[in-house]
């Protein structure tokens, strides 16, 4: 199952308290303070894993607390500190503070490390203050109590290439014959209810990341047919591909629906790199020479089914992640 948002509640451990204790020995009548530190309570760390696509675990398990750290003892023993929460996310995982909206974090990289929720110091003992005037203190601390948060979070999958279309375009079947990838296919709109990634292989030992985006339909921007839910996966793909039913009635409206839907839901997303596909050349029955697109945009013909020209194809979308590449080197 793709769960792509999801609320929790994470706590951090509270630190240990301070020991207020003092030396005693045979034949030492007064023995100085030696009461140990409070430990540091455990924290909740959120971490990049790149093997994860989805943030099904946290619908699970909603609540994540951290243990407290050990007081301190006698014999200027300090406790211990807790263990750490680590928990586990996605790249292209935002998150969030749930109560402002205020984005904390936004994980990219595989080992990247956010401190969701810090855990709290531990108190002083006895020993810590004493002076040369002060020389038998009964001060203690009580540890600090650890930081509590509500959190959401929020996947936006990372790819290089994001296939957009209307439902039924032959995303899934393009992804399941150019990758390795193995999406649900049927001859029905709505098959796809969750993005799916592929790796390509390409020339010598490349390869990029494919997208199969969800179908749009019209107002998806306002949320409708679950679009707010596809659309934010978009936004972290570099380059688009927007996929056209070649036996469309009218092919040219088609992809100007949904490049009006992407534009209205950010107009960053239609200054990507992208193309147009003509698909199911296979079952073509009206005149594809008489279709004409405004944009001015690189378009090519494809049976994903028969395979033809998916090699080419290849070869577009590697050149389309070079545009984006050289892109993100002027910003």
């Amino acid at each position: 199952m793709f769960i792509d948002y999801v609320k929790i509640y994470v706590k951090a451990g509270q630190g240990g308290s301070g020991c207020m204790s003092f030396l005693r020995e045979k034949f030492i009548d007064k023995g100085g303070p030696n009461g140990g530190d409070g430990g540091k309570g455990g924290s909740v760390i959120i971490k990049g894993n790149r093997n994860l696509r989805t943030l099904l675990d946290y619908t699970y398990r909603r609540e994540y607390r951290a243990k407290h750290g050990q007081h301190g003892m006698g014999s200027n023993c300090h406790g211990k500190k807790a263990d750490d929460i680590v928990l586990e996310a996605p790249l292209g995982t935002i998150i969030k503070d749930a109560k402002s909206g205020e984005i904390l974090a936004d994980i990219v990289e595989d080992g990247q490390i956010f401190a969701a929720a810090r855990g709290g110091k531990g108190g002083r003992g006895n020993a810590r203050f004493a002076t040369p005037t002060h020389r038998s203190p009964r001060e203690w601390e009580v540890g600090n109590p650890g930081e509590e948060r509500r959190l959401e979070l929020e996947l936006k999958l990372i790819a290089d290439i994001g296939l957009v279309g209307l439902p039924n375009a032959g995303k899934s079947t393009l992804l399941s014959r150019i990758s390795s990838a193995k999406p649900k296919i049927a001859d029905y709109p709505f098959t796809t209810l969750a993005p799916n990634l592929g790796i390509v292989s390409y020339q010598d030992f490349k390869s990029f990341v494919v997208a199969d985006i969800p179908g749009l339909i019209e107002g998806a921007h306002t949320g409708k047919g679950l679009g707010h839910q596809f659309l934010r996966h978009i936004e972290r793909t570099r380059a688009l591909a927007y996929l056209v039913d070649i036996n469309d009635e009218n092919p040219r409206q088609t992809f100007e629906t949904l490049e009006n839907e992407l534009k209205t839901y950010s107009r960053l997303m239609i200054k990507k790199p992208s193309m147009i596909v003509l698909t199911k050349l296979d079952v073509q029955s009206n005149d594809s020479q008489k279709i004409k697109f405004n944009a001015d945009l690189p378009v090519m013909k494809i049976s994903a089914v028969r395979g033809d020209n998916l090699s080419q194809l290849k070869n577009e979308f590697y050149e389309l992640i070079m545009q984006a590449e050289k892109l993100d080197e002027t910003f």
